[in-house]
Parts: structure tokens; C-alpha cells; sequence
């Protein structure tokens, strides 16, 4: 029965029965839809594997256990490769994200009817594909290696700064930027003493989230041969070395972590 809220007071009325039956209806047709999408998710699936899953994952639990410690000193040299993946990768992407923002934002574009367009579509691009897919476009291209997880890195961020950053920008105050205009202040000046003070905190804020988040995600880059400690991964993961799994996603883990904290504490101080 619908609740009708008539001052305070909560007047209870049964539904029509037209009511009931397009309620009625719309259930049915969602569990059709479920029902055909599980049918469609399942066909292909092999019922004995997934009954014996738990029995693998308890097998592959006990070979992890304990981590072999002695591996860490293997893992320096990626973890770093990783490290300054997302790094230089974060910084390029804010090279290019942060001039690719002023020209999409609505008060800021040159032109709102060509310019706009297309630094929105470039956006969008980056935005519309993964970083494993740049990762492995890019190393079909320059070949595998820490220079294609960092060009992975970037081209996958733009799109996420720019979106973040010209929002900002569209939604700064015009009161300043009135102000230096009648000083008789040039666009570029407008720009820097006018847009850009207002769009500092925002600024700072997502770059540094992004940088968290590609942290992360420069740690599975290796999978597709892009570098850093997810070739490690994968290399112990071919060859069955479990133990070695399990102390390379500890590794990964605690580097999460402390970017976690660390980008907390940014934003925080920013805010």
C-alpha cells in the first residue's frame, strides 16, 4: 500500500488494481531478466569445476602459507619500477589533463562550439578505455617494459583529471574574475590571478587520488608484460610458486596502504 504524507500525518490507501497489476508485472518481468541473464552468464560454465573450487582453494591456500621471506630482496628493484610508474605516469597526465581541462570548461574555452567539443572527446577517449588495454596496446608498440606501463599510466588519467578539473573550473565564482577584468587584466592574467587560485585545493586533491589510484593499478600492469612487480606476479603465478604469490601481494598490500595514508593526509591538509 503507498504512503500519502499529508502534513504530519501518514494516510495509508490501497492501491488500484491497475496499480497492482503493473507492480505485479514489472516483478515478473525483472525476474525474467534475471533468469535469462544467468542462463546467458552460465552456459558456458563446467558445474564440476565450481562444485571442486573449494577444494582447489584450499590446496592452493596451504602452498602459500608461509610466504618465503628470502624472495623480498627480488622485489625492491620492481616495487620501485612500480612506484615510479605511477609517479611519472600521474605527472604527465597533469601536464596534459590541466591545459585539455581549461579548454573544456564552459567559461574558460576559446570556442564553446569546436574547441570544447573536442577537448571533451579526447576526455572521453581516455576515460572510455582500461589501462590494461592501454598497456597492452602500447607495449605491442614500444614493447614491454616500465616505459609502456608509465605512457599506460598517463593516457588512462587524463581523461580522469580533466573531467575532475574543468568541473571545478565551471564552477569557480565570477566575482574575482570580474574584478581583474576591469582592471583591464589580459586573458592569461585572468587565468592565473582569477581561475587559478580557486581551482588550487581542487586541484591538488584529485591529483594527488589519482596518484593512489594508479598506484594500484601499476601494480597488475606487469601482468601484460607493461613492468614493475606485476611481472614478479606473474612469473611466480606461471610457475606455481605460491609462496611467492603470497609475499608479493603482501608487498603490494602494504604499498597500498601507506599511499592510502598518503594521499588521505594530502587531501586532508588541501581541503
Amino acid at each position: 500500500m503507498p504512503v500519502i504524507t499529508s502534513g504530519a500525518t501518514k494516510i495509508w490507501r490501497r492501491r488500484t488494481t491497475k496499480a497492482e497489476w503493473a507492480r505485479s508485472g514489472a516483478w515478473f518481468a525483472a525476474v525474467l531478466v534475471f533468469v535469462f541473464t544467468w542462463q546467458a552468464m552460465t552456459q558456458d560454465t563446467i558445474w564440476s569445476f565450481v562444485w571442486d573450487a573449494p577444494t582447489q582453494a584450499a590446496d592452493i591456500g596451504g602452498r602459500m602459507l608461509p610466504p618465503k621471506w628470502s624472495y623480498i630482496h627480488e622485489l625492491w628493484r620492481p616495487l620501485w619500477d612500480t612506484l615510479n610508474m605511477a609517479t611519472l605516469g600521474t605527472a604527465m597526465a597533469i601536464v596534459l589533463a590541466l591545459p585539455l581541462a581549461f579548454l573544456a570548461a564552459r567559461n574558460t574555452t576559446p570556442s564553446v562550439a569546436f574547441v570544447r567539443p573536442l577537448a571533451l572527446l579526447v576526455i572521453v577517449a581516455s576515460r572510455s578505455v582500461n589501462a590494461i588495454i592501454w598497456a597492452l596496446l602500447l607495449v605491442t608498440l614500444v614493447g614491454p617494459g616500465v616505459f609502456a606501463g608509465l605512457l599506460a599510466i598517463g593516457l588512462r588519467s587524463i581523461g580522469f583529471l580533466g573531467k575532475l578539473i574543468y568541473e571545478a573550473i565551471e564552477e569557480i565564482s565570477d566575482e574575482p574574475i570580474e574584478a581583474i577584468r576591469a582592471t583591464g587584466a589580459s586573458r592569461m592574467q585572468v587565468l592565473v590571478w582569477g581561475v587559478w587560485p580557486q581551482i588550487t585545493p581542487a586541484f591538488a586533491g584529485v591529483s594527488v587520488f589519482r596518484w593512489d589510484i594508479n598506484i594500484r593499478e601499476a601494480t597488475v600492469l606487469g601482468l601484460v608484460g607493461a613492468g614493475g612487480i606485476g611481472m614478479n606476479l606473474e612469473s611466480s603465478m606461471s610457475t606455481l610458486a605460491w609462496n611467492q604469490v603470497t609475499l608479493i601481494l603482501l608487498v603490494i598490500l602494504g604499498t597500498v596502504v601507506v599511499s592510502e595514508y598518503v594521499s588521505a593526509r594530502v587531501r586532508q591538509a588541501v581541503s
